[in-house]
């Protein structure tokens, strides 16, 4: 709903104007492309309310004083809109065919709120568990068969029937999940709720920061993306006069290597660095699947909060200061 850039055409309500300007693509995420879905499972079904009753619920967030559950999210994405745009909104869709949701939604279904406030799931504590690494320990038996050996756990003469375990990524929805333990200090939280329907990301739809934006979090509990995904910490790069030049510098003999440069200025942003889009890339949906050797990795955090926080911020120039 925050941008209202679609320009829509209904044929039976050419006169009413508002309705040119506005879109509700942008509520898809929650709502569903034809408004059936429970918004993160909160919400009324908006298909099944009548026009009066959506222009009374879009106008009262407006004003805070409607709403239960998801008040303060619904508030902040009709802030900035008229209420003939918001008219024209509950006109759109109580009459439209619904809207396609390959576009990016300004606020998706797409948080992980820990509903166990504080508690944080470890995801090494099964493959840590120290029963488990002395038996899976080789190095002091006499003798080790193929089947110990092996990943698989089956030896070479029945090969032709071993099957890997199926991974299954099922998780509890957006909204419905706990959090996971980072694996170690500043290491990049992980996915712990479902990303069905959030996928494929793109840079022109990136549903996951509809509740991942820091101007959001108060309303749905999920975790704000850092300020570091805000900044762009790359050497600017520029072709001047035939030669290459990084942060001022021309690349060649006084600085053969780009590596060789410090940490470039970080260069801070109001919106996400686009370098940065792909959430997926470093924050992973998590299986289901038990792993196939033991981990010995003991993680130091230096202290609790670290489980949950990174410092990433304020150690960024570490090893090139």
């Amino acid at each position: 709903m925050k941008r209202i850039v679609k320009t829509v055409v209904l044929g039976a309500f050419l006169a009413t104007s508002s309705v040119y300007g506005v879109s509700v693509t942008g509520c898809t995420g929650c709502h569903g492309q034809h408004f059936e879905k429970a918004a993160m499972g909160k919400s009324k079904v908006v298909k099944d309310m009548s026009l009066k009753e959506i222009v009374v619920a879009l106008k009262g967030y407006k004003a805070g004083t409607y709403g239960d559950t998801m008040k303060q999210m619904m508030v902040a994405q009709v802030k900035n809109l008229s209420e003939s745009d918001l008219e024209a909104i509950s006109l759109l869709i109580k009459t439209g065919s619904g809207s396609q949701t390959e576009h990016a939604t300004d606020f998706a279904a797409a948080a992980a709120v820990a509903k166990a406030g504080g508690q944080y799931t470890n995801l090494n504590e099964d493959a840590s568990d120290a029963m488990r690494i002395e038996q899976e320990d080789l190095g002091n038996r006499n003798s080790v068969s193929e089947r110990a050996m092996g990943l698989r756990k089956t030896d070479l003469y029945s090969e032709s029937t071993t099957t890997g375990v199926k991974t299954d990524y099922s998780r509890p929805s957006p909204g419905s999940s706990t959090r996971f333990e980072r694996a170690f200090k500043d290491a990049p939280p992980m996915i712990p709720h479902s990303v069905e329907g959030l996928l494929p990301i793109t840079k022109m739809n990136n549903q996951c920061l509809g509740c991942h934006m820091p101007e959001v979090v108060p309303s749905v509990g999920s975790t704000p993306i850092p300020k570091t995904h805000f900044t762009n910490y790359r050497p600017t790069t520029v072709l001047k006069d035939g030669k290459v030049m990084k942060e001022g510098r021309i690349i060649g003999w006084d600085l053969p290597n780009t590596a060789d440069l410090k940490l470039a200025k970080a260069k801070k942003s109001d919106t996400l660095y686009q370098g940065r889009f792909n959430c997926t890339q470093c924050h992973a949906p998590q299986s289901k699947t038990k792993t196939d050797v033991a981990n010995t990795f003991r993680p130091d955090f230096g202290d609790d909060s670290q489980k949950a926080h990174s410092s990433l911020l304020d150690t960024m120039n570490e090893g090139v200061e």
